[in-house]
């Protein structure tokens, strides 16, 4: 399973919400991205969330495009209303 990544998503406000969950794990695969990982969630749970969010990887903010590793945490971070 060399190849296979466990990535612990943790789920706030509007993800929360729709998915009824406060984390998940995913297996994915090496060289996935939080992309790969937003799809995976929208196919698992038959949504589209879209995709404005920023990211967080292992508690710091990442780029969509960043390559993930065995055992990351990311966390989608809704946009912020307010007045």
């Amino acid at each position: 399973m060399e190849n296979t990544l466990q990535i612990r998503v943790i789920y706030f406000a509007k993800l929360r919400d729709l998915i009824g969950l406060d984390e998940e794990i995913f297996s994915m695969e090496k060289g996935d991205d939080p992309t790969d990982v937003l799809a995976s969630i929208n196919k698992k749970h038959k949504i589209d969330v879209g995709a404005n969010f920023k990211i967080a990887v292992n508690d710091e903010f990442s780029q969509w495009n960043v390559k993930l590793s065995n055992g990351d945490r990311l966390v989608f971070i809704p946009p912020v209303t307010g007045g």
